[in-house]
């Protein structure tokens, strides 16, 4: 007979059949949601299309009508986690450097709350709409700051790869921590390690090392960061002839 049994009732002795939950339509942005997911428990290099497909409860091919391949996926990655960066409301011409570091000290937060991300923007020129934001926050307190165009052009460059370094540079830290064990207690023991090390050096061979043993080792990673980012902007500013008056 002809007759459909979606309507009928379940004959005894049998367990009820559960109705397999909606799958959500495919689109770019599942995709990347998906894929920010796997980096964050993962890392970068766990990232394939097969694997966010897996991930989705799909096949790889029907990936690329959405994405061309691995590389634009973590290039939308990146733009995605770049929406999570609270810009400035509005440029002060009067503390533009604080703003500058305000906002840069908020990329880094970040891009380090999101594994190895900053190995994408490394090498990378912004298209998307969130990291273009960024970059056109940034462009715009030098702007508000007397900084010349040409200056400000170069500027957000460099301060991009020194953002970008740190953040790969806080990860590999992050990925050395042994499993259970506080990150920063074991980044101290690794300095007082590397202390006794400098300390115990020939100073005839290393003077100025070992002179300088504390200086060296000493300071946080937060100390380091603030210190180089400051010599960036110092030296930004250094560029301004007509500091804004208000």
């Amino acid at each position: 007979m002809g007759t459909g049994r979606l309507d009928m009732p379940t004959p005894p002795g049998r367990k009820p059949r559960k109705a397999a939950p909606a799958r959500q339509p495919l689109t770019q942005e599942l995709i990347v949601r998906t894929a920010v997911r796997v980096l964050d428990a993962e890392g970068l290099e766990a990232v394939t299309m097969r694997r966010v497909a897996q991930e989705l409860g799909t096949g790889p091919a029907s990936l690329y009508a959405h994405v061309s391949g691995k590389e634009e996926l973590r290039e939308l990655m990146l733009d995605h986690v770049a929406a999570e960066i609270a810009l400035p409301a509005e440029p002060d011409p009067s503390r533009w450097q604080e703003q500058l570091k305000e906002l840069a000290a908020e990329i880094r937060r970040v891009y380090t709350s999101h594994g190895d991300i900053a190995k994408v923007s490394m090498g990378l020129i912004p298209t998307g709409p969130n990291l273009l934001a960024v970059a056109d926050a940034q462009l715009g307190l030098m702007r508000a700051g007397g900084v010349p165009p040409k200056i400000a052009g170069l500027a957000v460059d460099t301060l991009g790869m020194f953002l970008d370094a740190d953040a790969i540079e806080d990860t590999i830290y992050m990925a050395r921590t042994p499993a259970g064990v506080d990150r920063w207690e074991h980044f101290q023991t690794h300095f007082e390690e590397v202390r006794a090390y400098f300390a115990a050096l020939p100073p005839d061979r290393f003077p100025n090392v070992t002179a300088m043993v504390d200086e060296l080792t000493g300071g946080t990673g937060d100390d380091r960061f603030r210190f180089g980012l400051d010599i960036l902007v110092r030296g930004i500013a250094s560029y301004v002839q007509d500091p804004p008056t208000s």
